[in-house]
């Protein structure tokens, strides 16, 4: 829970305070997650200039997000199994050491299938990596949860926001540059990791791996999953299918999505905890969803400006999304949080393993502007399910201070 403020001071603004007053350790693994978060948005801006490097369609190229993402899911069943038995550490530097190699691969390929296949095993190890790094900062952090947290979820912004701005960069040269760029960043953050951070203390429970598919069970967590997979499919037909529709510059690109990310950051750290405690976690997600799904049809038929403008703007409601599904996943169900988490982590990250294949299968099918509606109608969706389960989360969505973590030390990752 957050820290008791006294009457006229902000809660947030203790925290703020709180987060800067950080041992080395947790700073080394915070700034690790800002590089494993860059990961996610990294080959946005230079998606079309790979497609024209590698010789492949927009279809071929988006199964970078599939193989990344899919893997991703896949693992959330693995990482807590992996983490309870080897120790936080070790599980961060395993999936540090994966994403270093698989980077540097993914810089070499010769052909899509070779970028496919490395970017499934970079995938693996952000995987490993994010899934444990707010368990060893909350471990680690001085001023409590609350500060761990919007440590973690800052470095969660910055890393998508800074991810594209990489990208355009070291793109602009060759489209292999960000993924030698990233393989460095994270050897240094294996370095720091290595050189700052003590092992942290083993649960006291393993955790198997069929203990977060047994967890969906609860109507609740099911039904924040069923409604997050289709928030994801909306989600990711913007970040892997629209640098194609925009068709611009690696640098022009990466701006959009810097500033996308901006927004991003901002409305999950800062605006969606308020409007939360002003109105209610059920009511802003429903809000922002639908209002996302607006935002995907103008973005489908608008202009090119008005697509640009549309796509920024996604970024302040995703961000407000990421922050309620988080804590809605966290505290709806009575599993231990890492299960639940892992749970409701495998059932949403095949929807970002789907929108970016299916986005441009789509347009193949019919139009540039029916993938977007196809996005839209999934983010309608996602409020649809808000709506007709609202008893089944109205318990966790009704409490004032909503629940990020605790001492489970358990995150959702990103997105």
């Amino acid at each position: 829970m957050r820290s008791e403020a006294t009457p006229g001071e902000d809660p947030f603004d203790q925290e703020t305070v709180s987060l800067l007053r950080q041992p080395k350790a947790v700073w080394a693994t915070a700034g690790a997650s800002v590089v494993a978060f860059m990961g996610i948005g990294l080959v946005d801006p230079i998606l079309p200039s790979i497609a024209k490097g590698l010789e492949a369609t927009p279809s071929q190229v988006s199964l970078l997000f599939t193989s990344y993402f899919l893997i991703t899911a896949v693992a959330m069943l693995v990482t807590g199994f992996v983490s309870s038995r080897i120790g936080g550490r070790r599980t961060l530097l395993a999936g540090l050491a994966l994403v270093v190699v698989f980077a540097a691969l993914s810089g070499t390929s010769s052909s899509v299938a070779e970028l496919v296949g490395f970017r499934a095993g970079w995938g693996l190890g952000n995987a490993l990596f994010v899934s444990t790094a707010l368990a060893v900062i909350v471990g680690a952090a001085a001023g409590g949860s609350s500060a761990a947290i919007l440590l973690y979820e800052s470095a969660l912004g910055l890393g998508m926001a800074c991810g594209p701005l990489l990208g355009a960069l070291l793109g602009d040269a060759s489209w292999r540059y960000p993924f030698f760029g990233t393989a460095a960043l994270m050897a240094i953050g294996f370095v720091c990791i290595t050189a700052f951070l003590k092992e942290q203390p083993k649960p006291a429970r393993r955790t198997s791996l069929l203990d977060p598919v047994k967890a969906l069970g609860h109507g609740g967590l099911a039904s924040v999953a069923a409604s997050a997979f289709f928030y994801n499919y909306a989600f990711f037909t913007i970040l892997a299918f629209t640098p194609f529709v925009l068709n611009m510059t690696p640098y022009k690109s990466g701006a959009v999505f810097f500033a996308w990310g901006l927004l991003l950051a901002v409305f999950s750290v800062l605006v969606a905890p308020r409007l939360q405690r002003r109105f209610g976690s059920l009511k802003v997600l429903g809000a922002s969803l639908v209002l996302l799904a607006a935002d995907l049809v103008v973005l489908g038929y608008g202009s090119h400006t008005t697509a640009i403008v549309c796509t920024i703007v996604s970024g302040a409601l995703i961000g407000m999304n990421n922050t309620v599904y988080t804590e809605l996943a966290l505290g709806v169900s009575d599993a231990p949080r890492p299960v639940a988490s892992a749970g409701y982590n495998f059932v949403r990250w095949f929807a970002a393993a789907a929108a970016p294949y299916l986005a441009p299968r789509i347009e193949e099918w019919s139009n540039i502007h029916i993938p977007f509606v196809v996005a839209a109608v999934a983010a309608l969706l996602g409020a649809v399910v808000v709506r007709v389960r609202r008893s089944a989360l109205t318990h966790e969505a009704e409490e004032l201070e909503p629940k990020h973590a605790t001492e489970d030390g358990v995150t959702v990752f990103a997105g």
